[in-house]
């Protein structure tokens, strides 16, 4: 990360909370559910900060939150070092304009009513934007870049597929060239084969435009595929927060150990040999927390102080920060086959059938505990999920 330039987000110890009301005439409000509580990162122009957990953590909420969709209850967000937390509606309409997000599901993103150029074009006119040469030219231009065909403006959601739908969600997003873009899970209603197109696309407008984004997923391999930066998030807490190379080459917290051994590998022998941590217990309601360290009911390193005092961010070392009172130090895992480089040429037998080798490199051997990040011939990611 370039850290020689400022943040154009900035979040500081982020709270949303969701009251609880009692049923009756007269409800009352009787607690809260904590949805997220006391999150603080930042994200650098041209960078990407995935933010992961599993279902029910607070990671969409933050998202969401950041850009004022749903109101935080306390903290402070800054955008290009305008504390926006408490400006009006009308106040952030300048803001809007440099940020946007991409939802998850794209087939109800989408307002079936309207067509495709209605849909991209939307932004320009909510905004008073007329760019050169007309909306419709740069509605044209944006289906173009993100894979659309032109000659389709007219259409309506409902005649495309769940990827072409998401690029159509994608060009609403980026019509404006935003600084920053929130990424709700833009991929995991989408098939294997198709998840990889968007991740490369949204990867393409990133270098194009400079664009920062904040990816929400629970898939830890798509993540390292997008991500500079990885958060994880548990109960409304970042658990751990590093570069990719080192969150996922040497993570500390052990809720990160429990995650990353989930991680499936293509070769089932190696897949046999690799030890899976099993986390004992049920997710807790964010509404009745555990006290001290959230995760201490599931953590196999839990001790009596876990239960007593909350851990907090603790730069373990530079650019790595965990809340943990025991952290651990050393990855326990063993080899993993991770199969050979998607981009690398399939070398051919004489009958021109493949041989299962490949130009520059047979099966690819990581250890876990080492930086198998680095390399030219080393793919980003050796989850399945974003192989072609």
């Amino acid at each position: 990360m370039n850290e020689s330039k400022e943040p154009v987000l900035r979040v500081t110890d982020l709270r949303t909370y969701f009251p609880v009301r009692s049923k009756g005439l007269f409800p009352k409000t009787i607690g809260q559910v904590k949805a997220v509580d006391g999150v603080s990162f930042m994200v650098h122009p041209g960078q990407t900060l995935g933010l992961v957990g599993e279902s029910g953590c607070g990671k969409s909420t933050t998202g969401r939150s950041v850009l004022r969709l749903v109101e935080p209850t306390s903290g402070h967000i800054e955008f290009d070092g305008v504390d926006v937390t408490n400006l009006s509606h009308k106040e952030m309409v300048p803001i809007r304009r440099k940020a946007a997000m991409i939802f998850q599901d794209p087939y109800n993103a989408l307002n079936p009513r309207h067509t495709v150029g209605a849909i991209i074009s939307a932004p320009f006119s909510v905004q008073g934007v007329t760019p050169p040469g007309g909306v419709r030219k740069a509605v044209k231009e944006l289906m173009e870049r993100v894979g659309l065909n032109p000659e389709h403006y007219n259409r309506y959601p409902a005649e495309f597929s769940g990827g072409q739908r998401q690029r159509i969600g994608i060009a609403r997003a980026v019509a404006l060239r935003p600084r920053f873009i929130v990424c709700d899970e833009p991929v995991s209603a989408l098939d294997v084969s198709i998840q990889a197109q968007v991740i490369n696309l949204l990867r393409d407008l990133q270098d194009e435009f400079g664009i920062a984004y904040l990816f929400v997923a629970h898939d830890l391999a798509v993540v390292r595929q997008i991500s500079h930066q990885v958060a994880v998030m548990y109960l409304g807490h970042v658990m751990e927060l590093a570069t990719r190379e080192d969150l996922y080459a040497r993570p500390l917290h052990p809720y990160t150990h429990a995650l990353l051994s989930a991680i499936p590998i293509p070769d089932p022998r190696a897949q046999k040999q690799r030890e899976h941590i099993m986390l004992s217990g049920d997710l807790p309601s964010p509404a009745a927390p555990p006290s001290g360290c959230v995760f201490h009911t599931r953590c196999f390193q839990a001790q009596d102080i876990c239960a007593v005092e909350k851990p907090e961010p603790t730069e373990f070392e530079p650019g790595h920060q965990v809340a943990c009172h025991f952290p651990i130090e050393e990855f326990l895992g063993t080899k993993e086959i991770i199969g050979p480089d998607p981009g690398l040429t399939p070398r051919l037998g004489a009958d021109g059938s493949p041989t299962g080798e490949y130009e520059g490199s047979n099966d690819l051997i990581r250890e876990l505990g080492t930086d198998y990040g680095a390399g030219p011939n080393t793919p980003i990611d050796p989850g399945p999920a974003i192989w072609r």
